[in-house]
């Protein structure tokens, strides 16, 4: 006897993503219940992050998902996605940058991609042409901040991407860029043909957005707000800098009881011998010509620590728990969940993926940096073992997005 639609729809409706797309796939009354149940966007709100990696595969790159829940790994039907950078994670969705570095908006889920202005509208990008071709085969880029201008360089462009709501609900998302020189932000929102860019300022870390307003900290732990509404666009600076070094990885989140939570993250060397002259270097830079083992020199998290801001005093104060909430770092959205609402994680926890940008684009073929950290004890733990994913493009953390754009020309 078949189960009527609106039970199965109630089941599916308290089912993970990986649990969802199977029984979508049971028998055509399922997968009805499966369809409308993710054009709806009638999904389970909480769905647990999963780790989105490459893997080679016969010879070939292909696309996989490792579920925390199940502690099973997936394979994705997306044959282009392997060859692309991935440089964010939102909603569901990704942001990648293809071999031309023009970006995209994927969702590994549907497959659904949107394409976002080219790169040759940021402000500082200059395509390089070929003297019988039409079409830029290279760029390069002007490292020029709005207070200086130094020189031309074709070095890594992309930092991170955020996007300000889920682009499977409609076309009012914002797209936000942390790019280089020296990390200064740009946008482009829905239906642009460009990108805007966001002066003077630089160094920037990290990025969300609270009721309709970007927040963006830097590496010295300032934290500007932008309405990007607003057609002048300034930055109101809401904390000035914390700090005075350039060492930490910088994170901001909004915790779930509401407090706005600004985490640093180091990193130690527990094996091989870094370049010569590269742990006193505020800038994090490094010579990957120099004479050392580049095979075996792995930057692996050392230290996370957790502080609680206070925007109306313009400090912030180390803590030393996270209670019953949790954290997920890496190159994608910053993450603080409530453990009660995710049973399969551990409270107190710090699931994390590289971010480290220099090393993760000098030192491809390198170890990645990833796993859970204790807060209680600082002990380490491995996602899975031996790791199943190939080391570049690296790892990123994903919620499953099963919903169907809306959109009719999409």
């Amino acid at each position: 006897m078949e189960l009527p639609q609106d039970v199965l729809m109630s089941i599916f409706a308290t089912l993970e993503v990986p649990d969802l797309v199977r029984a979508g796939s049971v028998c055509s009354s399922w997968r009805s219940a499966y369809t409308s149940i993710c054009s709806l966007g009638h999904c389970k709100p909480q769905q647990t992050p999963c780790l989105l990696y490459t893997f080679d595969s016969d010879g070939t790159k292909s696309t996989g998902l490792y579920s925390l829940v199940e502690k099973k790994a997936y394979v994705l039907p997306l044959q282009d996605l392997p060859n692309r950078h991935i440089i964010g994670s939102c909603y569901g969705w990704i942001v990648t940058a293809d071999e031309r570095s023009e970006l995209h908006l994927v969702n590994p889920i549907t497959g659904e991609q949107i394409a976002l202005p080219s790169v040759t509208t940021i402000k500082q990008v200059k395509p390089i042409y070929d003297d019988d071709v039409a079409a830029a085969k290279r760029y390069k880029y002007l490292w020029h901040t709005g207070e200086v201008t130094v020189s031309d360089s074709s070095s890594i462009l992309y930092y991170k991407a955020f996007v300000s709501c889920d682009p499977s609900m409609g076309g009012g998302y914002t797209v936000v860029l942390i790019h280089n020189p020296y990390c200064q932000l740009s946008f482009a929102r829905a239906g642009d043909d460009k990108w805007t860019w966001l002066p003077p300022y630089s160094d920037y870390e990290d990025c969300f957005f609270k009721d309709g307003l970007l927040y963006a900290a830097t590496l010295l732990g300032e934290i500007h707000m932008f309405d990007l509404t607003d057609p002048k666009v300034a930055p109101k600076i809401v904390m000035g800098k914390v700090k005075d070094f350039l060492y930490e990885n910088i994170y901001i989140v909004e915790a779930s009881c509401g407090n706005l939570l600004q985490i640093w993250r180091s990193n130690d060397l527990p094996k091989g011998d870094a370049p010569e002259g590269d742990e006193d270097d505020d800038d994090h830079s490094f010579d990957p010509e120099s004479e050392f083992d580049s095979q075996s020199y792995v930057h692996d998290t050392n230290t996370i620590k957790v502080h609680k801001v206070s925007l109306t005093e313009g400090k912030i104060v180390e803590i030393s728990s996270l209670d019953e909430n949790l954290l997920f770092l890496g190159h994608g959205q910053t993450l603080c969940l409530h453990a009660e609402e995710y049973l399969q994680l551990k409270a107190n926890h710090v699931y994390f993926t590289d971010n480290n940008e220099l090393y993760l684009f000098e030192y491809k073929d390198n170890h990645r940096d990833i796993g859970v950290l204790d807060l209680e004890n600082f002990r380490r733990e491995e996602i899975v073992s031996p790791q199943i994913w190939s080391n570049w493009p690296p790892p990123i953390w994903l919620i499953p997005n099963p919903r169907r754009m809306k959109l009719a020309s999409h």
